[in-house]
């Protein structure tokens, strides 16, 4: 079958000869380098590699798996290279996620090229599709791994075996009689437009039939009023409804009469459910909707934690690929660990330890090209200081005036750029920063990155660990966020100022919260705290960074590297706001006469009864893709991150051997008393009565964020890359008060 988006591909000489296959050296160190036969599939969404040309070939990535393809010169391992081979040959294609990047080296400088505009073509194309289109790339993508003998048609027994490959067990008769009402054509065999038939056979949605009679007289349309009704009952959608119910059915309804009548087709309703405007996650809270003009101490900063490393503390390897994943996934705080290198050269590394060694000036070079894209140029440099602030100010005092007129300079090179400071405006430790444009020279340390907020905007840290004998430029460089030694709150109270940082170890941080939580949650409404992991997580595993949440502390610092609940976590709460990578704080841990006690909560919060009927799944991907008998048994288990007593789990029963429509209709229910500090982590599992419960897929979003009614969940992998079309339905009710208050 040729591809369902055939016609719609970007059609180029590129994409062609990409079609006619290519052989590359694949290339993973600087010792191992092997010659492989790369080709894209006829589809245009699949590249497969074989060892030589006409050798069995199996696939290697998908383009929607790609999120850019980088030249030579930009690649680390291939500038290592580059005495072996020309670096215009060369080309890294990035994947989303975790996945390792692949290098790979072109026999000339044209056929690079050739790959290099023809995959960015393509991974354009994929990253505008539409809703169909990425159904039907979807579709076409298991057309092809059930086509065993690749002829363009499909057979019942291929039929088959892809129905186990889409985690369906169904009896062969059923599947017979679905396979021959989709062969119209009477050849045995389905293609095209008679597959797409047999899908929607496969998929249709008795529950959204169901909801959709409910609200429809005639069990054929919504009409306007209708629909309205649905989204006020249902939806809380509120008094504007009846504005959104026009938008929304000329939004999503396929038909241009419907559109005109203003009515509601069943697949119009199933569209809107699917679509961005059905998500459990509120599409307000996607762009940047918070005020970005409060100090920068009152919001939670996304912070990556030895941001250098890709894997474990103690051997792991050091790459600048750990500056530009976590740039990306919207860290705001990375950190820089310098050291004195061989022939005078800075080297950043976890010291003291076997972890691998790169280049400061490297890194440098990677914040130049990846810190500011769409950002504002802001650097904070966080780390200890060799003289005093005062000294400081006096300095700059001097030229303040010289300085303030000017428009802020490109960062230059590592070794060439100006210093450009502006002084606070007072000593008061309650007074706001008005936040200025702090510019890096020739070295750098610990940095922030300026996200694209409204003035006066907040910048990204970047924090330095200096050795014993501190280097005279770093000092220099340490303005708002000088490091001081944090002893008791009393002590910070009386000596330390607001644009001044301390850092607690987890341990550190946990007890402070046990013993002294209101104390903790006063002091960062008017200091900035950062946390950091214990020097025992030598795996590079991850703390859960609520705990550290509920008592304010701004700066929680994250393996980035290590997916996991921890970073889902995470994850979720910085999807909000733009992924700008600042979250503004409760107002109640923004208050400096808070009476909050993160371990104890008490009134006045607003406690809430929280019901999620977990309702079906759709399109679940296997646990192992290997093993094509293996259907999974799923299960949900909604869990519930918060202050102590908000904490809880439930989950449903598991469906046996359906991944690819289960049903359960279940309810579960949550009380919380301080939902504004609530995360919601949707995990659904295969069960296996022998082990622990396989994962499948998982999402995760604030409380503050989540949308009432009927929701779809789409739902990610382990590192939070998409698993599309793979959902959840549910629906969400929120009812003010605790239970035995509801229901008395």
């Amino acid at each position: 079958m040729a591809s369902l988006l055939q016609g719609r591909l970007p059609s180029s000489q590129e994409v062609l000869l990409m079609q006619k296959g290519m052989m590359m050296r694949k290339v993973r160190t600087k010792n191992w380098k092997r010659l492989r036969y790369f080709k894209l599939q006829e589809d245009g969404m699949t590249v497969w590699h074989a060892r030589q040309v006409g050798g069995r070939a199996k696939a290697t990535f998908s383009i929607s798996d790609v999120e850019t393809v980088r030249k030579g010169h930009e690649s680390e391992l291939l500038r290592s290279l580059e005495e072996e081979f020309n670096l215009e040959q060369g080309f890294t294609i990035v994947f989303h996620g975790r996945r390792p990047n692949l290098d790979l080296v072109a026999n000339s400088v044209e056929e690079a090229q050739i790959w290099i505009k023809g995959l960015q073509l393509l991974v354009d194309f994929v990253t505008n599709m539409d809703q169909k289109e990425r159904l039907d790339q979807w579709l076409s993508d298991w057309f092809q791994r059930g086509d065993k003998n690749q002829d363009g048609r499909m057979s019942f027994h291929e039929v088959q075996r892809l129905l186990l490959l889409m985690n369906v067990e169904m009896e062969e008769e059923h599947a017979f009689q679905l396979f021959q009402a989709a062969d119209t054509s009477q050849s045995d065999t389905l293609e095209g437009e008679e597959f797409i038939e047999f899908y929607k056979a496969l998929t249709k949605r008795i529950e959204v039939q169901e909801l959709f009679g409910n609200f429809s007289a005639d069990g054929q349309k919504l009409t306007l009023l209708e629909f309205v009704d649905f989204l006020q009952e249902e939806q809380k959608e509120g008094e504007h409804a009846s504005d959104l119910a026009l938008a929304l059915i000329d939004r999503y309804e396929p038909s241009e009469s419907g559109k005109l009548r203003h009515v509601l087709s069943m697949d119009g309703f199933l569209s809107y459910l699917y679509s961005k405007d059905g998500d459990i996650f509120n599409p307000s809270c996607l762009p940047v909707y918070q005020d970005m003009t409060q100090p920068l101490n009152h919001y939670y900063i996304n912070t990556s934690h030895n941001t250098y490393l890709v894997g474990d503390q103690l051997c792991g390897r050091s790459s600048v690929e750990g500056y530009i994943r976590a740039l990306k996934r919207g860290c705001r705080c990375v950190e820089v660990d310098v050291w004195d290198g061989p022939n005078g050269e800075p080297v950043v590394y976890h010291g003291h330890t076997l972890t691998s060694r790169i280049l400061f000036k490297e890194v440098v070079a990677t914040l130049k090209k990846y810190a500011f894209q769409e950002l504002r140029k802001k650097i904070l440099v966080k780390g200890k200081k060799l003289q005093t602030l005062e000294e400081d100010l006096e300095e700059e005092e001097e030229t303040e005036s010289e300085v303030e007129g000017e428009e802020e300079p490109e960062l230059e090179s590592q070794f060439e750029s100006e210093i450009q400071e502006l002084s606070p405006r007072s000593k008061d430790k309650n007074e706001k920063v008005v936040m200025c444009p702090l510019l890096c020279s020739s070295i750098c340390c610990q940095i922030l990155v300026q996200a694209p907020l409204p003035k006066p905007g907040f910048p990204l840290f970047f924090k330095q660990k200096s050795k014993a004998i501190l280097c005279p430029s770093l000092s220099a460089l340490v303005v708002y966020t000088k490091t001081v030694s944090f002893y008791n709150f009393t002590h910070s109270r009386e000596h330390y100022r607001f644009y001044e940082l301390s850092s607690f170890s987890e341990t550190k941080a946990k007890n402070l919260i046990k013993e002294t939580g209101n104390e903790f949650v006063l002091h960062n409404a008017w200091q900035l705290s950062r946390v950091y992991p214990s020097g025992l997580r030598t795996d590079s595993s991850n703390y859960n960074p609520q705990e550290f949440w509920n008592a304010g502390c701004q700066m929680v610092a994250m393996n980035v590297q290590t997916a996991g609940l921890e970073m889902d976590i995470c994850d979720g709460l910085f999807r909000q706001n733009g992924g700008c990578g600042y979250v503004l704080k409760p107002d109640f841990l923004r208050d400096s006469q808070s009476s909050f006690q993160p371990e104890r909560p008490i009134s006045p919060f607003k406690a809430c009864t929280l019901l999620i009927q977990v309702i079906s799944g759709q399109q679940l991907p296997k646990v192992d893709s290997t093993k094509e008998a293996a259907i999974v048994d799923p299960l949900v288990r909604v869990e519930i991150f918060g202050v102590r007593p908000d904490t809880a789990r439930l989950e449903t029963s598991y469906v046996e051997n359906n991944g690819f429509n289960p049903y359960w209709g279940q309810t579960l229910c949550f009380q919380l008393l301080v939902p504004e500090l609530a995360m919601l982590r949707f995990l659904v599992l295969d069960y296996n009565w022998r082990s622990r419960n396989d994962f499948i897929g998982q999402y995760t979003l604030p409380w503050t964020c989540m949308q009432q009614g009927y929701r779809h969940i789409h739902l990610l992998s382990k590192d939070g890359t998409s698993l599309h079309p793979a959902s959840l339905f549910v629906h969400i009710c929120m009812q003010e008060g605790l239970r035995e208050e509801v229901e008395s």
